[in-house]
C-alpha cells in the first residue's frame, strides 16, 4: 500500500474517531478532529507530513512518494 493512501486512512479515521467520541463521550473530543484537519491543511501548503515522517521511520523508508510534498 502506498504512503498516501495509509496516511489519507489514518487521517479520515482519526477524523471519524474524534466526532464519534465528541457526541457519545464528551464534547471536547472533537479537538482532535480539529487538530487533524489543521494538520492536513498546513501540509498542504508546507508539505511537511509528522505523520508520513513517522511512518517511514516504522515501515524502514528514507524516500519514496510523498502525499504531503
Amino acid at each position: 500500500m502506498k504512503t498516501e493512501n495509509i496516511i489519507r486512512a489514518l487521517a479520515g479515521t482519526l477524523v471519524l474517531t474524534g466526532i464519534a467520541l465528541s457526541h457519545y463521550v464528551h464534547p471536547n473530543w472533537i479537538w482532535l478532529a480539529v487538530f487533524v484537519g489543521a494538520n492536513l491543511l498546513q501540509s498542504a501548503f508546507t508539505g511537511f507530513c509528522p505523520a508520513e515522517m513517522l511512518l517511514n521511520r516504522l515501515r524502514g523508508k528514507d524516500g519514496g512518494k510523498s502525499c504531503c510534498s
